[in-house]
């Protein structure tokens, strides 16, 4: 199966403002206990829920990034909702501003709805004129060699953050070489994103960090 080629204008951007400024060594110590609150807001917003009734019944309700129901509308209808498109949009942003929070890269806290320093741009895509309808039941597929890539730099980004982290305590500041590094990774998990599961775009996503 021949795997078509990124274009250099891709449809999803991500970047993370450098922060110059000294950094919150004490915030930063302790930031995987300082982030729970914001983290359980996320999973509350990206997860599954579940509420009792009064009648011993309950009500199941599921929250994350909406991607069966855009399938079928691409598939059947050549149709993609603006508002599932701004939901999703919405939620990545949030997910990123959480992700870069975890990853040391800046030291405000994630908002849930302003844009702050963490930027995500996504085209809402022209469904009839570029997007493929039979594509969105086989992209999850041909992203497989994105996942295994991704797999080993999500590994060495452990590792990366956990040397930032004594960085930021010894020196206050996040090396420029490291933050580089993780966004570039956040930017790779983005496009494959927005490929395989957000499905705004048909173009394959390049096997790179950089923008």
């Amino acid at each position: 199966m021949t795997i078509p080629l990124p274009s250099a204008n891709y449809a999803v951007r991500f970047g993370v403002d450098e922060q110059t400024d000294a950094r919150n060594r004490l915030t930063s110590a302790f930031r995987i206990f300082v982030a729970i609150p914001i983290v359980i807001v996320l999973g509350l917003v990206s997860g599954e829920t579940f509420a009792a009734n009064g009648r011993g019944g309950g009500t199941a309700a599921a929250g994350g990034v909406v991607v069966l129901a855009p399938v079928l509308m691409i598939l059947f209808r050549q149709k993609y909702p603006r508002w599932w498109f701004d939901w999703n949009l919405a939620l990545l942003r949030f997910t990123n501003r959480v992700a870069a929070y975890m990853l040391l890269l800046r030291d405000e806290y994630p908002s849930t709805d302003a844009e702050q320093a963490v930027h995500l741009d996504i085209d809402y895509p022209d469904v009839q004129n570029d997007l493929n309808r039979w594509l969105p039941l086989v992209k999850w597929l041909l992203a497989i060699p994105h996942y295994i890539v991704l797999f080993f730099l999500s590994i060495a980004t452990f590792f990366v953050v956990i040397f930032a982290w004594f960085a930021i305590l010894f020196t206050g500041g996040y090396p420029p070489g490291v933050h580089d590094f993780v966004v570039g990774v956040m930017r790779w998990y983005n496009r494959v994103a927005g490929y395989a599961f957000v499905l705004v775009t048909d173009r394959y996503p390049p096997f790179s960090i950089n923008a």
